[in-house]
């Protein structure tokens, strides 16, 4: 019998969609922050925001676009870590990302994902 052998590859463009997301939401919030704040120079919220965000995808980039999950032989895996199917409560799509959830409560996320709905419903379906 033919082992199936599934691989989650974090998506590029998603991974730099979010971070753009994310550095809106942060240069937003820096200057809402410093303008309840009273500081005249609101604006620099906007770079200070956006400064961070662009520095946090640049350094993680490498160790996240590297994270493939595997879904074969029972098992769900990343890298040395290994979760058995039988041992998955939930595996449900949230933003760009899937959760999956243990029987024992361990979360852990798929990032950075095309279509995390279609991933999903691909880990549901391979459960005892």
């Amino acid at each position: 019998m033919m082992q199936l052998r599934t691989e989650f590859r974090p998506d590029r463009e998603i991974y730099m969609r979010d971070h753009a997301v994310m550095a809106a939401i942060g240069m937003g919030a820096a200057m809402l922050l410093l303008w309840v704040m009273d500081n005249p120079h609101v604006w620099t919220g906007a770079v200070a925001g956006l400064g961070a965000i662009a520095v946090r995808g640049w350094y993680m980039a490498s160790e996240e676009l590297a994270r493939v999950w595997v879904l074969e032989d029972g098992h769900l895996r990343l890298g040395d870590m290994s979760l058995p199917l039988g041992q998955i409560e939930t595996a449900r799509p949230i933003l760009s990302a899937v959760q999956v959830i243990t029987r024992s409560g361990d979360k852990h996320l798929i990032k950075y994902q095309p279509d995390p709905a279609a991933i999903a419903r691909t880990i549901t379906e391979a459960l005892p």
